[in-house]
């Protein structure tokens, strides 16, 4: 199977980019609560990321599930690793493990 414009795209964005959050929406006006409560983590710990909106192109919506094997979006990566949706975020940034996570992987705050 050949990659499809968009799971090059997602690539190129995940490679150059420390942080990339694939959300319904943008991080000034999220689309959906799930995307909202990512962004607010995000923000709170004043990591700057990427915020690529999957409602504007149905490609990059279906591209990023297939590419993760994972169902839903948001979706969010850190240095290229697949981390999760927004369950996980939020339970890791409640237990302290996403700002460990973003201090080992050497990831720049605002």
């Amino acid at each position: 199977m050949t990659d499809t414009p968009a799971i090059e795209q997602i690539k190129k964005d995940i490679a150059e980019n420390d942080v990339v959050l694939f959300m319904k929406g943008t991080p000034v006006a999220p689309m959906c609560g799930f995307s909202a409560a990512v962004v607010q983590v995000l923000t709170h710990l004043n990591v700057k990321f990427k915020g690529i909106n999957v409602l504007a192109d149905g490609d990059v919506r279906q591209g990023i599930k297939d590419f993760s094997n994972w169902p839903t979006i948001p979706q969010l990566y850190v240095k290229g690793e697949f981390i999760g949706g927004c369950d996980i975020v939020r339970e890791m940034a409640q237990a302290g493990e996403l700002q460990t996570l973003f201090t080992e992987k050497q990831v720049a705050t605002a």
